[in-house]
């Protein structure tokens, strides 16, 4: 979930698919795509699960440095950060607050410049054998 002030307004968010690829690893995943405030600020919480091949991909209107926290999210979470020309530049895990209402709340924060970032369940990358400089390719469905 992206740093910032609380969610009032309901929030849909749009889908997605991504493929991602490093050598000859591969994986692909189905996204809800966070590209407003509103849905970025919502992120993931409030969810009990997510499933093994999906995520949240969090699309920015500028590139910079970008802060998650885990406010209201109750799965341990991955955050990749991506770039402009989708390569993921450094892989973030999040882990669970002992209060997700309440706080304190870790804020996750990159050290290098992303325009995207995707959040998936922790150990994914591991799993599709994928690290920092895999290439992102994602299609709007």
């Amino acid at each position: 979930m992206l740093a910032s002030t609380p969610v009032h307004a309901a929030v849909t968010f749009k889908r997605g698919f991504l493929t991602i690829t490093q050598g000859q690893a591969r994986a692909f995943l189905n996204v809800e795509v966070a590209d407003t405030p509103e849905s970025r600020a919502l992120g993931l919480g409030n969810r009990a699960s997510l499933a093994s091949n999906s995520g949240m991909l969090f699309v920015f209107d500028t590139t910079g440095i970008w802060a998650f926290w885990m406010k209201d999210t109750l799965i341990p979470l991955t955050v990749a950060f991506i770039d402009e020309q989708w390569e993921i530049v450094e892989l973030i895990d999040m882990a669970v607050a002992k209060d997700p209402q309440n706080g304190p709340f870790e804020i996750y924060k990159p050290a290098k410049t992303s325009h995207y970032a995707l959040e998936v369940n922790q150990g994914f990358f591991p799993r599709k054998n994928l690290t920092v400089g895999a290439k992102v390719v994602y299609t709007l469905k």
